[in-house]
């Protein structure tokens, strides 16, 4: 008909988030993500192997299974197929609480109960998740800003310990390390103020990359790591015999999944928030969750303790402002290649720890940055929200301020009260509800039942008469 427009509507443009770029770039930029976190798989294993006096062999072959899981991981998170994942861009990772209850449970039960107990807390996972998302709506921003806080801080202690080393270890504080850990920082915001464009965006591996080549000039480097070994690493299926399921055994990794399924929330919500995309609390934690049981529950089978989402990843998208959940697929993919590539793993492996962990401060204090930032939003010049964030921030920072602090409790419970993120959260979440839901409402019913006042005398009037 005349005057009828017959062109069709433009396509509509996808969320950064949605969008993918040229090959080479995502490639790159998932190789940043891959140089920023190795450092986590590697020192879990290593970890592992020093704890439970594991042969190389065996080392060498979990930590194959440790790139080649996390990167499988990376890859459900980032792509969301069905219902598992977010699409969101997530990295996953081994370490953190759960290792230290996987150790626990191996030295006192043997490894194949310690394996078995994963994959009956994977399973638990899926058991309890339809009553952990009705629970959600007690998670507003207060409670999970003043998780994201605890989760950076802590973090940050983490990345700083890889530079300095454990106080009262032999070369604490070593002048070398530090200089590398600051050097690192200083090469990454160089970086970050003289480039633009892509470089500025890799900001993070270049500063890292610059702070190795220093470590290499000042022979803080060992290269004859990286050349001995085969070409080809493959994981072991049940390296340590087939699991043994204790339920008793497995209910401490089991309480602590609880801690964990809030602190994915807490992932899940500020890496929306990192990228800019509007969520469903309700629908889209609950596939971060699964995704999060779906890999533990591989990892079991390959000896693996629970993986988890990482928090290092949305500090880089905060940093780089690359926000496309491909780069973290691409990252998925690095890592499983990895995991079957014995000499890009050792290769990996030689780069120092003061070097990572300079990388890793800069990183994890933009979590920290992203929690303040929530608070931001969260009411908190109401007194009973300042208070809430104020007992739930202390608690949840007093083992990670004041380590072993909980030494004289019993070996479960310390190992539940250490975990300052699930402590911060339960309290968080705890004396949110008592303020906000519980006060309230025995506030209004008191005032219902209140006998009404007496009314004043008022003069007659003539009616009244």
């Amino acid at each position: 008909m005349p005057g009828t427009d017959h062109r069709s509507p433009a396509p509509a443009t996808p969320h950064p988030v949605d969008e993918s770029r040229p090959l080479g770039r995502i490639l790159l930029f998932g190789i940043q993500h891959v140089l920023v976190m190795a450092a986590t798989p590697i020192s879990a294993i290593f970890l592992m192997s020093a704890t439970l006096r594991l042969d190389p062999g065996l080392t060498v072959n979990l930590l194959s299974a440790a790139f080649v899981l996390s990167g499988v991981g990376s890859l459900i998170q980032s792509l969301g197929p069905w219902k598992f994942g977010p699409r969101l861009p997530f990295v996953m990772l081994p370490g953190g609480a759960p290792l230290i209850l996987f150790l626990a449970i191996a030295e006192q039960h043997g490894l194949p109960t310690a394996t078995g107990a994963v994959i009956l807390t994977a399973a638990f996972y899926f058991v309890v998740l339809p009553v952990f998302s009705r629970l959600l709506a007690f998670f507003p921003a207060l409670v999970i800003g003043t998780m994201i806080v605890i989760v950076g801080i802590n973090l940050v202690k983490v990345g700083a310990v890889l530079v300095t080393g454990r106080p009262g270890s032999p070369g604490f504080a070593d002048p070398t390390n530090l200089g590398l850990g600051m050097a690192t920082i200083g090469f990454t915001v160089a970086f970050y103020l003289l480039s633009s464009g892509i470089l500025r965006q890799l900001a993070v591996m270049l500063g890292l990359l610059a702070g190795t080549g220093l470590a290499a000039l000042l022979g803080s480097i060992d290269l004859g790591r990286a050349t001995d070994g085969g070409l080809l690493g493959m994981p072991q299926l049940m390296p340590f015999g087939s699991p043994q399921f204790n339920l008793i055994a497995a209910l401490p990794l089991m309480l602590y999944s609880l801690a964990s399924m809030a602190e994915a929330t807490g992932q899940t919500v500020i890496n929306a928030e990192a990228v800019g995309k509007e969520i469903d609390k309700r629908a889209d934690v609950p596939k971060t969750v699964r995704g999060d049981a779906l890999t533990s529950l591989f990892g079991g089978f390959f000896g693996l303790p629970l993986m988890v989402t990482s928090g290092e990843n949305i500090g880089i998208v905060r940093v780089t402002g690359v926000r496309s959940r491909y780069v973290t697929a691409a990252a998925g993919v690095v890592l499983v290649a990895i995991g079957f590539l014995a000499p890009v793993t050792r290769a990996i492996s030689v780069i120092p720890s003061a070097v990572v962990g300079g990388t890793a401060m800069v990183v994890f204090a933009v979590i920290t940055v992203l929690g303040v930032q929530m608070l931001g939003r969260s009411d908190l010049d109401k007194h009973t929200s300042t208070f809430i964030c104020a007992v739930a921030l202390a608690l949840g920072l007093l083992p990670i301020l004041v380590p072993g602090v909980y030494g004289g409790f019993p070996p479960n419970v310390r190992i539940l009260l250490e975990s300052g993120v699930a402590v911060g959260a339960f309290v968080a979440a705890v004396l949110n509800i008592l303020f906000h839901h519980v006060r309230p409402g025995i506030t209004a019913r008191l005032a219902s039942t209140r006998p009404a006042p007496p009314r004043p005398a008022t003069a007659c009037t003539e009616s009244d008469r």
